[in-house]
């Protein structure tokens, strides 16, 4: 990471709420396609979410604990904060001298911008403030929502403009957090409704909506340079398991997210 910051543009884009079982299936049966032909070798890696819901693991993926491989570790990290005695920070890891990684990216001369989605980003209360702030640029209104049928593409025709006013030689760091899966997400599954509410297969649908919008996003954030993506979830969510409906609770699907790195290289 210490020759890619610097070098590249960076994406961190977190798919709110995404359960790690429902992403694995859609990319084995071929139903998000723009986002399983960057996968590395096609499969979403099994990892461990730093927090059950979005406030926590989002503050802890800011200091630099993104979600960890659900095995055995230590686990080397590509951020971290300079912290003696860290068994996570290996000569491979861009090392920061701030008390978070966005500004420890700011300091090493990057743009920071937040493309909010779910309340926790909302700007609209002292809590809603906490996150974007730490960011040079932030960006929410309602159509980035979790109530908006129309949220990603939203969101990233806002990222498309970031872009395009960003001088060339500047480099950027953008976060987008994308509501779509959050509840409430029945609108995604033709033929659901209100009344029914949200379930795994709308939460399924929801992804799916992600995945037909998401070159664009690609597209953009690879425009000027190669960029160094990172696609994850920040938690899972429960439809019903053993009796659970819902996040911020200790449950397998909820504790277990999908997680890849890739670099998006630019266009011809």
């Amino acid at each position: 990471m210490n020759e890619v910051v610097g070098r590249d543009d960076l994406l961190l884009l977190t798919l709110d709420t995404l359960r790690h079982d429902v992403a694995v299936e859609l990319a084995a049966a071929g139903r998000i396609p723009n986002l399983a032909r960057h996968l590395p070798g096609g499969a979403w890696e099994r990892r461990h979410a730093p927090g059950s819901f979005t406030y926590a693991s989002h503050q802890a993926m800011f200091a630099g604990f993104l979600p960890t491989p659900a095995a055995p570790g230590p686990h080397p990290r590509l951020f971290a904060a300079r912290f003696a005695g860290s068994e996570s920070t290996a000569g491979r890891t861009y090392v920061f001298d701030t008390p978070d990684l966005v500004s420890g990216l700011a300091a090493s001369g990057y743009r920071t911008v937040c493309i909010g989605g779910v309340g926790f980003f909302n700007k609209q209360g002292a809590l809603g403030d906490v996150l974007p702030g730490m960011f040079q640029e932030s960006h929410w209104e309602p159509a980035f929502g979790v109530a908006s049928p129309t949220s990603f593409e939203a969101q990233v025709e806002r990222a498309e403009q970031v872009v395009a006013g960003l001088p060339a030689d500047r480099r950027l760091f953008l976060f987008l957090n994308a509501s779509a899966l959050h509840q409430p997400n029945w609108f995604h599954l033709p033929g659901a409704t209100r009344e029914a509410g949200d379930t795994r297969a709308s939460h399924a649908a929801a992804l799916e909506y992600i995945d037909r919008h998401i070159g664009r996003l690609f597209a953009a954030m690879s425009s000027r340079r190669r960029c160094f993506a990172i696609v994850c979830s920040d938690h899972g969510t429960t439809y019903g398991d053993d009796g659970y409906t819902g996040h911020r609770l200790a449950h397998e699907a909820v504790w277990t997210v999908p997680y890849a790195h890739f670099f998006l290289e630019p266009s011809a």
